[in-house]
């Protein structure tokens, strides 16, 4: 129960210590007196709630501060004059719990009285009082239980809601009618009504707002957010009709949702309501609201009120369970409930709590966020729920400083928090929920939850699941699709199809889903039917037909006899269509309607055809028979002898009346021609005064005389078409209409015209308009195709597939893929299915060839083609482009060699290896070598291995074979001073030798040479020498097979040979070993030394033949060379195409062969002096033995030549070479293609060799730079095609290019040729313009001029010794990474303006580095520019008022009057600036005669003046530059306006002698008809009207006008005289019988009611008091009530005196009250003498002018109040600049914060920037 506080104002006592406690009343001062001891303090009495004022409420408003008891000494400056002491403290609370009041007092210290209050009130306590507290009300009502009443005890309840004293005790006796007031005033915060916050206090009712503030008058809103602006709930209206039968007795109307409000439903009908519920808990119940009161239903109460014919069931809410309103049935009538309630929107944004600081100290800052939330669950939910909601706002995030205090001097430095706004606290992360289990009427769906860690690299991570603890987890099931599922809808139903007996009744059935929209998915079977039977009470007493008498429904019958077109309803109705025009012209016709069956769908609000059969009534006529006036004039004439008869007794009579002509009637029609009757009145002849008419004689009566008036055309007006079908079916579509401006200019003719909008005066009606606006169904939307994965071989594109839904404001709203019910549109798909063109695949770079300095690399390459399915396949290398020389093999550099005889290192040992390569010829007892290299020895020979080394001792040395540990044997020597011995050398000792001297090791292969010149294979597995030999005498030719080299340049074996792991390193020299033993070109004595049998087989001594030893002595016994040597073979055989290897590989081993015994003959010669040398040297001539590489090329090729029928013809190829440049002396160099050439000061000759094949046979031609080499006594051109360069000078320095041409195409090759090895690049000196090609290819030096979008290669060809380094430039800014070509190439894809500027390739070496440029201009070409306002600004700068055109592609046209000026415009952009040059009649405009013309604004704007008929025509622009040409044309056209007689407009008549033609005057420009306007200075031609339709009229009744209404309201009477006449062609208008008129048109009538509305007037009461709110000084308002009244004193609705001026019901009056006005104390002292922030205050109070009293503010409001601060010394303080106080400033300008006061003036700077 709640803690009823004591009443304490009832306790309070004061003693008085000589000052006063004072106490305002309303109406003045009460004062205790002095005098007494003590004195009771009166309790103070509030203003009332009706008259609360400002000044009070301030008070009020302010009381909840609390004060410190302290500051009662300390007074404010405004308490010192006023003589008040401090407020004392608050008191306690008058209740605990549900809103209570506490009160503050204070004391006056003057001996007079103290102006102001010396108590103020606040609330305290509010919060809800728990459920079993009680009504506070009731338990002060309960109080007075145990005290008696008129001498008995009662239990008394509490009675609320006095409207007379609601904050009186009043209280009503349990069981009885027995209401008693038990006390005068209820306890401080007793509520004064139950249903508001207002609560009483000593015994007045006081306002208190929904923020429990007491004078606060801010209220809920209908979703009950205190001062909300009703965004967070929606209002829901709607109505259900009852679809209840004897199967279905129970329907449900609506599910009003937990939480909804102000709920309402009114049912009529004899149907009856009851409540389901449900909590959230799911516990349900009912309620079946058998009987009228109030009731409370899972806490929410519920008030039910049920009348014979109707139920109203209101709940205030917020609901605490979703109620489900069902509907039972009770009678055979159909009931309807609407029904109106606030729904809440459920998901809303919430604001989460700050983050953690992003430091521990020295000042960090946190955020917020916002989550979306769900008020149902109490949990939160993905944001995808809130963003449905458009009403729904996310709020910003909030940015705070925190943890500002300075971090210890122990720690040194900042500690930073893991967590910042960079790197997010770990969170939950959802996998997208599964599909629905159900696709309506609720379902579930699942997902997985796992907490996730986002790193400064955005990687995300799974961690434990306690690091995202600090929120709660994201829920892992969910309902889904909990709205109804479509549900049949039945209209009302139609009445009765007959008006007695036994008929049909329709109705309209849709099918409607949760959202109240037609849709489909209802089930069929339950579908209500949409015809039934139907009875009339009535007894049909007509004969019993066999269909039912069909009623004939009023608006039925109304629509044939008025022809009214029907308005769709919302019941199926027939709609005619308007009626046809007539089929014929003249005579009797027909004309023809659609009728259609059709139904107003109300929640689309658009138009449904149904069948026929869905209509009830009768079919309105779809034709009927129309009569469109009589042919050739035909019509009832009468007989000269019926005339005779007519008028002969007449003719004798003279009366003093007749029948005269006075004046016409107004005209029919205002505009098109209409008619004009002639008025008869009956005069007196004599007095020429009208007569009543029955006085003159009816059948002398003159003819009806009509004339055609208002002839000019209508003016215009527009005429509009029909709506187009909506655009979309959803969202929001657009609907399309005509409208055009029109005039009639005939109305006879039906003649209608269409003009310029311009002519039509009113505003135009709007031709398009928003349809279908409500959401769409989710569905899939699909992005653009990416682009393809690859260019061609079959690639895959991928398109994002989004679920998505179409919202009524035409945005779209992304949603999860659970929501999109179809299947998924495809997201990726095969894309360029065609084959690849071929291309060169390349392997990894080898290892450096050498070991320390300067070395190459080298790879292989294989040509190969993606086929269109995607897979590899090796081809012909023919197929591929020609492999640069570069792409294949690339020097290396590693650390610098040490020099001989300075170690590297002190201490460390080194081995002095020799790289040499041997090949035994002949057999030699004993051979030494040095490790190192390689040896292909005969067998049976001794060979001594040394293993010279330094900074080692020789005993240490050790050796292995294959691997293996080597001691020494009876075959083998290991001698302690380091070599080896091998005694006779057999197969088993070939092998791989190492030598070990410390860390340094060194190798040395040996390989035999077996009797066939063919190398020996080494045993792989053999034990022994005995086992060896057995395997010899077994099979003798298997021994000694042919070594198969496994690197695959010369071995035709497949892959896996080329890469297996039986590559052995000794074995990459024994192919070209192979070849040399196999040469051809040994002299012939040689061979019988390779025909030596094996010993082992001979058993023969081991000594040579003398003879044949004397016989060969020149040949050396061992052939050496240097390794190197055969790398650069092996190098320049890798870079062949496959099918030259063969040929290629024969020339470099006989030229190698060549070499080594060159180099043998000069060893020889230097060895053996001429006296010494036995047999002259053996000649060996270079053609027949030993052929060198360009004469057996030559030879080949003739060959070729000769054989061309036998060998294929082939385009020209040069072969390349890798061998660097051979110094054959000190002043000689020659060199092939490919290499750099270093000149050096002593170079005296320079040989660059260049050999193709081809077929026919190539011609060789050389350039240097670029242009032909001119040879002279210097340059020559060898007999072998190559070039010598004698004597070179620093001019031959460039690159030389051997250029190979035949039949079938060409092959060129470059040498550079620097000096001393300074870089080189190779230039070109032009300018390269494109505006076709897609790609170009251009070298350095040269300026490319382009279009877009053109893929732009620049080459930069290098060379030096060592090699240049490249690096580009682009204006002169280093290129980051650039995309290279191949040899430092640049490659520019798709240009665009943005890559124009100069770029620059640089090439540096050692010795030097080179620049060159090449300038890369974007050409633009002349266009059409897509903005016209600079052109156009240019033609208004130009001439303001000249007309102008502008030209285009196209042509353009611009009509001018003669002797005009005029502009043409040349709209053109394009880069470089286009030239402008003018055309006319396609000859430039100055060499035109008599054109006076000046071309302004560089040739885009083209005056031409004095224009006359030589001057029109087509002129012509022509915008041309490098990329192209633009035309673009514009004819002028000099005409004038004239007028033009056209054919006779229609007959002003169709019969009489009134009808006339007047010709149509025309205004025409070039045949075409224009405005009239155009020719109001050309004089008219004059036209003449002609008679027509002259002949006899058929009769036809006349009528006059009206005549004046009897009475001016209340009802009365007008009339018109009607006669039949017939108007002859002579003009003369006779009457005739009524008969003819009859037969032709029923009479018009001649009488009838007019003025039939009541005769009213505005009646006023007398004025009231002028008590009204102030307006001004003195000035008040004063009322009187105005009402509307019949003469008879009948009052009416106002509308029923509209048309009358209604008098004022409002005055303005003087008034004592109002004279008042504001007054203001001086200003107190600034808060700051610098500064923004200093403010000064002072009192503003509103006074009575004769009391200079206080009155309320209200009475001041006519006046502006006076401000009571300001802001002042606002001025800069000094040294005080604007600059950020927090290092945070940068975020808070992200977060878009500098708008918030708070964090401007902290980041003054950065928000100043902003």
């Amino acid at each position: 129960m709640a803690r009823l506080a004591a009443p304490w104002h009832s306790r309070l006592l004061a003693r008085i210590l000589g000052g006063t406690w004072c106490l305002l009343y309303v109406a003045g001062q009460v004062c205790g007196d002095q005098s007494q001891g003590a004195v009771f303090l009166r309790e103070f009495t509030l203003i009332r709630r009706e008259s609360l004022h400002e000044d009070f409420l301030s008070d009020l408003l302010n009381s909840h501060k609390t004060e410190d008891p302290s500051s009662r000494t300390a007074r404010s400056e405004e308490d010192r004059d006023g003589l008040w002491d401090a407020w004392g403290p608050w008191s306690e609370c008058s209740r605990t719990c549900g809103g209570g009041a506490s009160y503050s007092l204070r004391r006056c210290l003057s001996s007079k009285s103290c102006e102001g209050r010396n108590i103020r009130y606040r609330t305290c306590s509010n919060v809800d009082c728990p459920p079993e507290a009680g009504d506070f009300r009731a338990q002060q009502c309960s109080a007075h239980n145990d005290v008696k009443h008129h001498g008995q005890f009662y239990e008394w309840l509490p009675v609320a809601n006095d409207p007379d004293n609601p904050c009186s005790l009043k209280c009503q006796a349990k069981g009885t009618t027995l209401v008693v007031e038990l006390a005068p005033k209820v306890l401080d915060g007793t509520r004064c009504y139950t249903e508001s916050l207002d609560m009483c206090i000593s015994g007045l009712c006081q306002i208190v707002g929904c923020d429990h503030q007491l004078g606060s008058t801010i209220k809920e809103d209908n979703c009950g957010v205190c001062n909300g602006d009703g965004s967070t709930c929606r209002l829901v209206r709607g109505q259900y009709k009852s679809q209840l039968s004897a199967t279905k007795l129970d329907d449900t109307v609506v599910a009003i949702p937990y939480g909804s409000r102000h709920i309402r439903l009114v049912l009529k009908g004899p149907d009856h309501l009851y409540l389901e519920t449900k909590t959230l808990q799911g516990a349900k119940g009912e309620n079946s609201l058998s009987s009228t009161g109030t009731f409370l239903v899972d806490n929410s109460s519920v008030d039910f009120q049920k009348f014979p014919d109707k139920e109203i069931l209101r709940m205030t809410g917020p609901l605490t369970a979703d109620f489900i309103v069902k509907i039972h049935s009770s009678g055979p009538a159909d009931s309807t409930v609407q029904f109106i309630f606030y729904q809440p929107i459920i998901h809303r944004w919430r604001e989460t709590d700050f983050f953690p600081c992003s430091a521990t100290c020295g000042g960090g800052y946190q955020l917020t966020s916002a989550e979306c939330y769900d008020l149902r669950s109490n949990r939160v939910v993905a944001d995808q729920y809130c963003h449905y909601y458009p009403e729904n706002i996310k709020p910003k995030p909030k940015l705070q400083e925190c943890n500002l205090d300075p971090c210890p001097a122990s720690d040194g430095y900042k500690q930073i928090m893991p967590y910042d706004l960079y790197h997010p606290l770990p969170r939950w992360e959802a996998t997208p929920w599964t599909a629905c289990s159900s696709s309506c009427g609720g379902g579930i769906q699942s997902r997985a939850v796992s907490c996730v860690e986002e790193d400064i690299q955005g990687h995300v991570t799974s961690v434990e699941e306690w690091k995202c603890m600090y929120t709660p987890k994201m829920p892992i099931v969910q309902p889904c699709n909990i709205f109804d599922c479509p549900k049949w809808l039945a209209q009302e139903w139609s009445p009765c199809t007959v008006t007695c007996g036994q008929g049909l009744r329709y109705r309209v059935v849709l099918c409607i889903d949760h959202r109240g929209m037609h849709t489909g998915g209802c089930s069929p079977k339950t579908k209500p039917h949409i015809k039934e039977e139907c009875v009339i009470p009535t007894p049909c007493y007509k004969p019993k037909e066999k269909l039912p008498v069909e009623a004939k429904l009023p608006w039925y019958k109304q629509a044939q006899e008025l022809e009214e077109g029907a308005a769709v309803s919302e019941e199926p109705s027939f709609i005619p269509e308007a009626w046809s025009a007539c089929t014929v012209t003249c005579g009797v016709g027909t004309q023809v309607r659609m009728v259609r069956c059709q139904v107003l769908l109300s929640f689309s609000q658009s138009v449904a055809d149904l069948p026929v059969d869905e209509c009830e009534g009768p079919k309105p006529a779809s034709q009927r028979a129309c009569y469109a006036g009589p042919c050739n004039g035909e019509g009832p004439e009468l007989t000269p002898e019926e005339t005779d008869g007519l008028f002969g007794g007449l003719q004798d009579f003279d009366e003093l009346y007749d029948w005269e002509y006075e004046g016409f009637t107004k005209c029919s029609e205002s505009c098109g021609g209409g008619v004009q009757e002639a008025v008869v009145s009956c005069l007196n002849k004599q007095t020429r005064e009208p007569a009543d008419e029955n006085l003159c004689v009816t059948s002398r009566r003159p003819p009806r005389l009509l004339k055609s008036c208002s002839l000019d055309p209508c003016p215009a007006r527009w005429e509009i078409g029909k709506w187009s079908p909506c655009s979309l079916t959803c969202g929001v579509g657009l609907q399309t209409r005509d409208v055009f401006c029109s005039h009639l200019l005939s109305r006879e003719m039906n003649e209608t015209i269409i003009l310029a909008d311009e002519l039509c005066r009113q505003p135009k009606p709007s031709t398009v308009q928003a349809c279908n606006r409500f959401n769409c169904p989710p569905a899939w939307y699909p992005a653009q195709w990416q682009p393809c994965s690859r260019t061609c071989g079959g690639g895959i594109q991928k398109r994002e597939v989004l679920c998505k839904q179409r919202m009524a404001d035409g945005s779209f709203l992304e949603l999860p893929e659970t929501f999109c019910s179809a299947s998924k549109l495809a997201s990726q798909q095969a894309c360029k299915k065609d084959d690849c063109p071929s291309e060169w695949l390349l392997s990894e770079w080898t290892e450096c060839s050498t070991s320390c300095g300067e070395g190459t690399q080298t790879r292989s390459a294989i040509c190969r083609k993606v086929l269109k399915t995607g897979v590899s396949a090796i081809v012909n290398s023919s197929l591929c482009p020609p492999l640069p020389f570069s792409s294949s093999i690339r020097p290396c550099m590693l650390a610098t060699c040490t020099r001989p005889g300075r170690p590297a290192t002190k201490h460390s040992p080194h081995i002095a290896a020799a790289r040499k390569i041997y090949i035994q010829t002949r057999r030699q007892r004993k051979l030494h070598f040095v490790v190192g290299g390689f040896a292909y020895l005969l067998p049976k020979t001794a060979v001594v291995l040394r293993c010279p080394t330094r900074r080692f001792r020789k005993p240490l040395i050790t050796w292995e074979k294959d691997g293996q540990h080597l001691i020494s044997s009876a075959h083998v020597t290991v001698a302690p001073f380091g070599y080896l011995k091998i005694h006779r050398l057999k197969p088993s000792d070939a092998g791989v030798y190492t030598c070990s001297a410390g860390p340094a090791r060194e190798q040395f292969v040996i390989k035999l040479i077996g009797g066939n010149r063919k190398l020996v294979a080494r045993p792989l597995s053999l034990r022994s020498e005995d086992e060896a030999l057995a395997v010899r005498k077994a099979s003798p030719k298997e021994a000694l097979q042919t070594h198969k080299h496994q690197n695959g340049i010369f071995s035709n074996g497949s892959k896996a040979e080329k890469r297996g792991p039986a590559a052995d390193p000794g074995s990459r020299y024994d192919d070209l070993v192979s070849r040399l033993l196999e040469q051809g070109g040994w002299p012939g004595e040689l061979l019988a030394s390779w025909e030596v049998q094996d010993s082992t087989e001979r058993n023969t001594s081991s000594e040579e033949d003398q003879n044949s030893e004397q016989a060969l002595w020149h040949l050396p016994f061992t052939m050496v060379t240097e390794q190197r040597r055969l790398d650069d073979i092996l190098r320049n055989l890798s870079q062949q195409p496959e099918e030259l290897r063969d040929v290629y590989s024969k020339h470099l081993v006989a030229q190698l062969a060549q070499e080594i015994f060159r180099s043998h003959l000069e060893h020889q010669d230097v060895l053996l002096k001429p006296s010494e040398r036995r047999i002259p040297p053996v000649a060996i001539p270079p053609h027949k033995h030993v052929s060198g590489f360009s004469s057996s090329l030559r030879t080949s090729a003739a060959g070729e030549a000769a054989g061309g029928s036998r060998r294929p013809h082939r385009k020209p190829t040069i072969l390349r070479k890798i061998s660097a440049a051979q110094q054959l002396s000190a002043s000689e160099v020659v060199t092939h293609l490919g290499q750099t050439v270093a000149l050096a000061s002593g170079t005296l000759s320079v040989l660059l060799h260049c050999e193709a094949i081809g077929n026919p046979r190539p011609t060789i031609s050389w350039a240097r730079n670029g242009e032909e080499v001119h040879f002279s006594d210097r340059i020559l051109l060898q007999p072998d095609d190559s070039l010598q360069i004698l004597a070179p000078v620093e001019a031959d320095v460039g690159f030389y290019t051997c250029n190979a041409t035949n039949a079938l195409g060409y092959d060129s090759v470059s040498i550079a040729v620097t000096l001393a090895g300074k870089p080189l690049v190779k230039t070109s000196r032009g300018t390269v313009i494109n505006t076709e090609d897609p790609a170009i290819t251009v070298d350095v030096g040269s300026t490319i001029k382009t279009v877009k979008g053109v893929n732009v290669t620049i080459n930069c060809q290098v060379a030096g010794v060592p090699e240049a380094e490249v690096t580009w430039f682009r204006n002169k800014t280093k290129l980051g990474s650039p995309p290279h070509g191949h040899e430092g190439s640049l490659l520019l894809t798709d240009v665009s303006p943005s890559d124009q500027g100069l770029y620059s390739c640089r090439a540096a070496n050692v010795h030097g580095e080179l620049t060159e440029n090449t300038q890369l201009l974007i050409l633009d070409p002349p266009q059409v520019p897509t903005q016209l306002e600079d052109i156009k600004a240019l033609l208004s700068a130009s001439g303001p008022n000249l007309p102008s055109v502008l030209t285009s592609p196209l042509g353009a046209q611009l009509v001018l009057d003669p002797g005009n000026s005029a502009l043409l415009g040349c709209p053109v952009k394009g880069h470089p600036t286009p030239n402008i040059t003018w055309f006319h009649g396609g000859q430039p405009v100055a060499t035109v005669t008599g054109l006076t013309h000046h071309i302004l604004a560089a040739g885009q704007i083209l005056q031409v003046a004095n224009l006359s008929g030589g001057s029109q025509g087509e002129f012509s622009c022509l915008a041309q530059n490098e990329a192209g040409t633009l035309v673009q044309k514009a004819s002028l056209v000099i005409q004038d306006y004239w007028w033009s007689v056209d054919r006779l407009a229609t007959c002003s008549a169709s019969c009489g002698n009134r009808g006339v033609q007047q010709p149509r005057l025309r205004c025409l420009l070039n045949s075409t008809e224009v405005s009239p306007t155009h020719c109001a200075g050309k004089a008219r031609p004059a036209v003449q009207p002609t008679a027509c339709n002259r002949r006899d009229c058929p009769s036809r009744w006349m009528v006059t006008s009206w005549s004046a209404c009897t009475r001016s309201c209340g009802g009365g009477v007008q009339t018109r005289r009607v006669t039949c006449q017939k108007l002859k062609a002579s003009g003369i208008s006779t009457p005739v019988s009524n008969d003819l008129c009859t037969q032709l048109a029923k009479r018009p009538v001649d009488t009838q009611a007019c003025n039939q509305q009541l005769c009213v007037e505005w009646a006023f009461s007398s004025w009231g008091q002028c008590n009204g709110p102030c307006i001004g000084p003195h000035l008040a308002v004063q009322h009187r009530q105005v009402f509307c009244q019949t003469r008879d004193g009948i009052t009416l609705p106002s509308e029923q005196c509209s048309a009358l001026p209604r008098p004022v019901s409002t005055q303005n009056c003087w008034s004592e009250a109002c004279s008042v006005h504001w007054r203001v104390s001086l200003w107190s002292l600034c808060t700051a003498t610098c500064g923004n922030y200093g403010f000064q205050a002072r009192r503003v109070e509103c006074v009575h002018a004769r009391t200079n009293k206080a009155v309320p503010e209200h009475l001041c409001s006519w006046g502006p109040r006076p401000a009571n601060w300001q802001r002042c010394n606002v001025t800069p303080c000094e040294n005080m600049e604007c600059r950020d106080t927090t290092r945070y400033c940068e975020k808070v300008k992200q977060l878009k914060l500098c708008q918030l006061s708070q964090f401007k003036s902290r980041c003054c700077g950065t928000c100043g920037k902003a």
